[in-house]
């Protein structure tokens, strides 16, 4: 049966994606409706999460930004349905990279990088890179419970020219492309919740005792890689810029938690500019933190 439903949902998205741009923008506003106004898709956790991250603005600039997130969401559900059966060729248009310069001298000296950015704008479209760049493309992703999807989104991600690592990968990754002098870059979403029992350190993060992983930090350090964050901005509906600005390019001489604390406050200004495009239906404050749990 559950093959049956995804076979179901694949024909789907692959009627969605032969629609014309125009025609899915409207088609976006209808869902818009029926998701927003008619089910409430999570409108509660959206809510409380606006609510908390801004606390100086009152409740019908609240709203502004909640409707503004629920138009980018459905935007965001018709896009990622055209990147599954969208060629590279026609994906490539929907995601100019400004300044992929910056890693042609890394490449030329046979040395990798760190991309780290959040759940913003359309982040699958980061596996795109390799059409700008020469280095081996890795996109570190958290595995998904339904198997048939986790599947389907890293055929997406490989015809794109990235390879998908499983977040648990991740060193053998890296280890394996410097055994073959591959010089690489390694994305990594840096706004991921930890699982309660790996949480090793606390930040204030739009306003809320907000736990992070550590990971990019300690393997920036332990392999001495340059880190970058990757600034996506929404230039009109389907359509997006992104634009590489170094973090580091020494996070050994950084210290502890400075790595992490950077680039998560950089992730925070760029939602405090445009918040509408971060994933605020996401559960990100379902944990507290503990009085004898490290925070900065």
């Amino acid at each position: 049966m559950r093959k049956i439903l995804f076979g179901l949902f694949y024909g789907f998205t692959w009627l969605i994606a032969q629609i014309p741009t125009k025609a899915s923008f409207i088609l976006s506003d209808f869902i818009y409706l029926v998701i927003y106004h008619i089910a409430g898709y999570r409108r509660k956790v959206v809510r409380k999460n606006l609510t908390n991250s801004f606390p100086s603005k009152d409740l019908d600039a609240i709203i502004r930004i909640e409707k503004a997130y629920y138009h980018h969401l459905c935007d965001l559900f018709l896009e990622n349905f055209f990147l599954l059966h969208a060629s590279r060729q026609r994906a490539v248009k929907r995601c100019k990279f400004k300044n992929p310069e910056v890693f042609e001298k890394l490449y030329a000296e046979g040395k990798s990088a760190i991309l780290v950015s959040g759940h913003y704008g359309n982040w699958e479209l980061f596996a795109l890179i390799g059409k700008v760049a020469k280095h081996t493309s890795l996109g570190v992703y958290k595995p998904l419970s339904n198997k048939n999807f986790e599947v389907m989104m890293n055929r997406t991600r490989k015809r794109f020219g990235g390879i998908p690592v499983p977040m648990m990968d991740t060193l053998r990754a890296i280890v394996d492309c410097n055994r073959k002098g591959q010089p690489f870059l390694l994305g990594l979403v840096g706004d991921q919740t930890p699982p309660a029992k790996h949480i090793q350190y606390w930040t204030m993060f739009l306003n809320q005792d907000t736990p992070v992983y550590l990971g990019i930090e300690k393997i920036a350090q332990k392999f001495d890689l340059p880190v970058y964050f990757c600034d996506m901005q929404k230039i009109r509906r389907g359509y997006y810029e992104v634009n590489f600005e170094l973090i580091t390019d020494n996070p050994k001489s950084l210290g502890e938690f400075e790595l992490t604390e950077l680039h998560t406050h950089r992730l925070e200004k760029q939602i405090m500019d445009r918040p509408e495009f971060w994933l605020w239906s996401h559960r990100r404050w379902k944990h507290k933190p503990k009085k004898n749990t490290q925070s900065q």
